[in-house]
């Protein structure tokens, strides 16, 4: 496996036609931006922070170069974390604090760091995985992406998704349509980014690389993951492992077409994840085989300790003197990042929505002090309605307020292991106020659903999904393989009916390109004040409802009975204006 460099000086010594060298440096402009994102890989899950198995070689050469945010941190889990980088405000304000039940479609009234670009003047584009809204007004072309083509739901193969994606020659959606893809989904994502750079680098861009990998299920070809089980790495660490690898081979690729588009020099590269590890946490193991890497951090993806949410964060840009790698040890946070790309590049912020974060322009530039003295908070809800202190963390510079009540000195202790509660409670209390002012802020948001929206253009029909369905009690089918087993379970969606009118609501056992039936025997709904029901033929594939529905918020439920007696929920749902 050769690094970024090694490839580089080959492909110099090499490409001696006139085809293959660099462009010409093209005209100054604005610099371009490129975040990439990974899911669910941890701090500990890159060579260059001491993982020893892994193999990162271009990860390991973008940190040799790279300003390095060393105590960066995110939220514990995935649309969370990703509220908060699009907005700068804490996730649970933009109404985003679970994955699923609803509670991942973030209000379409934040204003997102593409609105920004675009409002700047800027190119923007997105692939691979948005997990914020799969449905009108919250889908990624409505919040302020050009170009779009992505998986929906939370991963590749759940339910949202396009039926039978198993990570190999997929279907993805390019804007609103679905469109047929050939190879991994990682080389996918990078192939349609390539693309988008190539197109639009006559102009400023901001490109939003979100990879799926390396989530699970952890699916990778066996070229890259049977050199680390060869070597004693346990499933599923060593598929794990080779989707790191895969995504780090496209990160070398992605930073030869910025050299030999002339772009490398004026162009913000930023590195990140979205949550702890996933899989290749420390465990014990039998004699010969890899025990896996914390990087001495206590958690892992969900944990509300340190290995739950410090991340990696690389940020490159030699026209901006953000190069030849340093540390920057001050606390930052997702939230920061909207605040410091404006600052950066004089970007104009306006929002009746103020965000969270601070610029980190002064620490990055070499301000040793400048964030000594902030208090920020993280928390893991997954639930349908927030509880205080639940799974949280307070963190300070030196201390850790875990769950309000455990406390760590983070510079003594890293691993977490020793809790100095009772030797220090005025610190307990002190960081027990803040978060009080903290919650009693997010407070506003908990009684409000961000609903999809029906009887507009731009998504008619809307197409539904349980993954969205917003319970206290049921279990939630959010991934493929609970439609496949039949969950037996119940919710209800949020909807916004945009124009009164008549409205055709269509109820599916599966999605409906299979064309499968059903194999119950009655349906019925509740759209608002109105209810229907109907008896079916088990061998029909829908059952479909006409209504007339006023404007404004409902909330829509369905029941489907089955042969056996058995009551569920229809997984999919249509709901079409006519």
């Amino acid at each position: 496996m050769k690094s970024y460099t090694y490839l580089f000086i080959g492909l110099l010594c090499i490409c001696i036609a006139p085809g293959c060298q660099p462009a010409e440096e093209p005209e100054p402009t604005r610099p371009n931006v490129i975040l990439i994102i990974t899911d669910d890989q941890g701090y500990n899950d890159i060579g260059a922070h001491g993982n020893e198995m892994i193999q990162t070689p271009n990860l390991d050469e973008l940190h040799a170069e790279s300003v390095r945010l060393t105590n960066f941190h995110v939220d514990p889990t995935c649309s969370p974390t990703r509220s908060a980088l699009m907005t700068g405000r804490y996730s649970t304000r933009t109404g985003v604090w679970h994955t699923i039940m609803g509670r991942s479609l973030m209000n379409p009234d934040e204003k997102t760091l593409a609105e920004v670009f675009q409002d700047n003047g800027y190119r923007t584009g997105m692939v691979g995985k948005w997990h914020l809204g799969d449905n009108y007004p919250t889908r990624p072309q409505d919040q302020g992406f050009d170009e779009v083509v992505w998986h929906k739901g939370g991963g590749v193969g759940q339910g949202p998704d396009y039926w039978g994606n198993d990570y190999f020659d997929d279907t993805y959606w390019r804007g609103e349509e679905p469109e047929p893809f050939e190879g991994y989904c990682t080389d996918v994502w990078f192939r349609e980014a390539t693309s988008f750079i190539e197109k639009n680098k006559g102009e400023p861009f901001f490109l939003y690389i979100s990879t799926n990998a390396p989530h699970g299920p952890f699916l990778v070809d066996e070229s890259y993951s049977s050199p680390y089980t060869e070597q004693g790495v346990t499933n599923p660490m060593d598929n794990f492992y080779g989707m790191i690898t895969n995504i780090d081979d496209n990160l070398g690729q992605l930073r030869e077409t910025l050299y030999f588009q002339g772009l490398a020099d004026n162009t913000i590269l930023i590195y990140m994840s979205d949550n702890g590890t996933a899989a290749g946490e420390y465990r014990d193991v039998e004699d010969g085989e890899w025990p896996g890497y914390n990087a001495g951090m206590r958690g892992k993806k969900g944990s509300e300790y340190e290995g739950g949410h410090r991340v990696p964060f690389f940020m490159h840009w030699p026209g901006g003197n953000l190069d030849g790698g340093r540390d920057v040890d001050q606390l930052a946070a997702h939230i920061d990042l909207v605040p410091t790309l404006a600052d950066l590049l004089d970007l104009n912020l306006e929002s009746d929505r103020p965000v969270d974060g601070t610029s980190l322009r002064p620490a990055i530039e070499g301000d040793d002090n400048v964030l000594r003295d902030r208090t920020l908070f993280v928390h893991s809800q997954r639930v349908e309605n927030p509880e205080k202190w639940r799974k949280s963390s307070v963190m300070t510079e030196q201390w850790r307020l875990v769950n309000q009540t455990e406390l760590y000195d983070i510079k003594e202790d890293p691993g977490q292991e020793n809790d100095v509660a009772d030797a220090n409670p005025e610190k307990v209390s002190e960081l027990q106020g803040a978060y009080d002012q903290w919650w009693g802020s997010l407070t506003p948001v908990f009684d409000d659903y961000v609903r999809i929206h029906a009887g507009n253009t731009a998504e008619n029909p809307v197409q539904l999904m349980s993954h969205d369905w917003h319970t206290d009690n049921d279990p939630v089918p959010w991934h493929q393989r609970h439609v496949e087993s039949g969950l037996v379970a119940n919710g209800a969606w949020a909807l916004e009916i945009e124009q009164a009118g008549s409205y055709t609501i269509t109820l599916y056992r599966w999605p409906d390109q299979t064309d499968e039936s059903m194999g119950v025997t009655s349906a019925r709904l509740q759209v608002g004040e109105t209810e229907e029901q109907m008896d079916i033929d088990p061998t029909s594939t829908e059952a479909a409802f006409d209504v007339e529905l006023e404007a404004g918020p409902l909330m829509l439920q369905t029941w489907l009975t089955n042969e056996s007696g058995e009551e569920f929920g229809a997984y999919f749902v249509d709901v079409e204006r006519k």
